[in-house]
């Protein structure tokens, strides 16, 4: 009967935890998606100036964006700890402790979302930005594919999809009991997939920050790297695939 109660609490908390991370997410995208169409509705209109009220709403961009990329692929994670938290914590609500790891998670992503906003306002200042943040220079465009496609093919980036694919291991030789330990927790994974997934993200640069086609093609290769069983040879895939099509793209500027 006990085994048959935490079993119910079990799928309760998944279904608690999943529901919650699919309304953040969902609602990131809704934001994206309203400021995309924005976007496109002002499209003729030039790129307005990097003062501090646009770089501040490029950042808030930037972390909502990484909130809706990297949630989904990061839900198995999150899950499987809500399961420790469950089995270890029987009397002790699992939501909360959830959020803070899930928290952790994303203030590395936050981090992220920084240098994104300094780069991209520095390539706009450069003027190597249309006004729908795509690359106006073929060869910062080819450059961005090499430096993308040369770290999937790299052992950091190995080492780093290691860790995001295999929880059970992450947390067992990372267990830390607390609050803050549970933040750290956290906030190492989303350490291992900052840097997982860092490269990737340069690609927004190349075919449009807004992009939201493209957007939710890199958030999908994600999920596939991470979570299905053909990651690494995707990881490996692409990785040819972009260095070709950098190359192709820097020959076709000479």
């Amino acid at each position: 009967m006990h085994h048959v109660g935490i079993e119910t609490a079990l799928r309760r908390d998944r279904w608690a935890v999943a529901g919650s991370l699919a309304a953040v997410a969902g609602l990131a995208w809704l934001y994206l998606w309203r400021e995309a169409a924005s976007m496109n509705h002002a499209g003729s209109m030039t790129m307005p100036a990097m003062d501090a009220r646009t770089i501040t709403l490029t950042f808030v961009m930037w972390v909502v964006m990484m909130a809706g990329m990297m949630l989904p692929s990061a839900a198995p994670a999150v899950l499987f700890y809500g399961t420790l938290v469950r089995k270890n914590r029987e009397q002790r609500a699992v939501l909360p402790a959830v959020w803070v790891f899930a928290c952790g998670y994303l203030l590395v992503w936050v981090g992220f979302s920084v240098a994104a906003t300094l780069l991209q306002a520095s390539l706009e200042h450069a003027a190597l930005l249309t006004p729908m943040m795509a690359s106006a220079s073929k060869p910062m465009s080819g450059l961005l594919l090499v430096v993308t496609g040369i770290y999937q093919l790299t052992p950091l980036k190995d080492i780093c999809l290691d860790k995001c694919r295999d929880p059970m291991r992450f947390f067992l030789t990372h267990w830390r009991a607390g609050t803050g330990g549970t933040l750290r927790m956290g906030m190492l994974h989303g350490a291992y997939c900052v840097g997982c997934c860092w490269a990737l993200m340069l690609l927004l640069f190349a075919a449009g920050v807004m992009n939201l086609a493209v957007v939710a093609l890199i958030a999908a290769f994600v999920f596939v790297e991470k979570l299905l069983p053909a990651g690494r040879l995707s990881a490996r895939f692409s990785g040819v695939a972009l260095l070709l099509s950098g190359f192709i793209v820097l020959a076709g500027n000479g």
